[in-house]
Order: C-alpha cells, then structure tokens, then sequence
C-alpha cells in the first residue's frame, strides 16, 4: 500500500534504490557475461574434442529434413551440453561460497555476554512496541 505522502515516483524511486533490485540487476548482467564465457568454452574447446573422440561429428550440423521442414536437432544438442556445463559451474561456484561462509561464521568469535544481554533487551522492546 501506498502512503498517503507519498506519489508513484517517489515509491518507485525507493523500490529502485532497495538493495537487492540494484544486486539482482548486477547479477543477471554478470550472468550473461558468464553465460558467454561457458558457451565458447563449449563451443570453441570441448565440443570439438567430443565431435573428434566421437568420429568427428559436428553436433551444430546435424539435422533431419521432413518434407520441407530441416530439423536442426544438433543444435539442441548443443544448447542441452551448454545448460549442463552452466549449471555444474554455477553449482561448483555456490559449494565453494557456501564452504567460505561457513569458514567465516566458524572464525567469527562467540559475542560477549554484555552483548547477549543488550540483544535481549533490544528484542523484548521490539515485542513491547509492536503490542
């Protein structure tokens, strides 16, 4: 709901400059970038390795024609080993962040006891107020 102060450019001006709209926007250009990088190294270094242990099949040329309708299915294949390729690197990728985190969180010391008590007192206000 809109505050009543408030018109449309200004909520959107506050929706825009939110965080995670300005990381999500980061994140889809770096994965296109990084979308590119993984279908060269696809295209241009292991499909022409697996095309050569395979008897030299290009996958992009294979095709089927049905009347006059030409099915390039070599293409899916491609675009099948590409999603694979991606998906493992991303995967790979967010294992070793996780495995980073967890090593920080391990580091990170246990907070004092002065500190555990004001955290208390903080959320028992916070309950207090929202009553």
């Amino acid at each position: 709901m809109a505050d009543k102060g408030k018109n449309t450019l200004e909520e959107f001006k506050e929706f825009i400059a939110r965080g995670n709209v300005i990381d999500m926007a980061v994140g889809v250009i770096m994965g296109s970038a990084f979308g590119s990088i993984v279908t060269s190294l696809v295209n241009d270094l292991l499909m022409p390795v697996i095309g050569m242990l395979i008897g030299g099949i290009d996958f992009t040329s294979l095709c089927i024609t049905v009347g006059s309708a030409k099915l390039n299915y070599g293409n899916l294949i491609q675009s099948i080993v590409n999603f694979l390729i991606i998906a493992w690197c991303i995967f790979s990728f967010m294992k070793a962040v996780q495995r980073f985190q967890k090593k920080k969180e391990e580091e990170a010391p246990a907070p004092d006891e002065n500190t555990v008590l004001l955290q208390e007192i903080r959320d028992l206000l916070k309950e207090q107020n929202q009553k």
